[in-house]
């Protein structure tokens, strides 16, 4: 099973970076809940603006993270997470081509 890399990129004002961390923290335990389909992730912060935030995952399969995003706006954590980022940048999903 090839693993797939997520990346997806938000706007955060600063004041609520703390907040959209912790909040990330617990979709990714939310979505890890019935078995880990996240093997492992970094929340990143970008190096020349600081309210550009990444998520880098790792899926264990790109059928398992197109069927687990599918579910997006069932987590608990998703509503709140949504109402404190300002722009969605980019969002997709990668496996590797070697």
């Amino acid at each position: 099973m090839i693993n797939c890399t997520e990346f997806a990129v938000f706007k955060v004002t600063s004041e609520n970076s703390a907040r959209v961390v912790e909040l990330s923290k617990s979709i990714f335990a939310e979505m890890n809940a019935d078995e880990e389909v996240i093997i492992s992730y970094q929340i990143l912060q970008k190096t020349d603006d600081a309210e550009e935030l990444c998520w880098h995952l790792t899926w264990k399969s790109a059928e398992v993270a197109k069927l687990t995003t599918a579910k997006w706006p069932t987590f608990k954590s998703t509503a709140e997470f949504q109402s404190l980022v300002t722009e969605n940048i980019y969002y997709g999903h990668f496996v590797s081509i070697d």
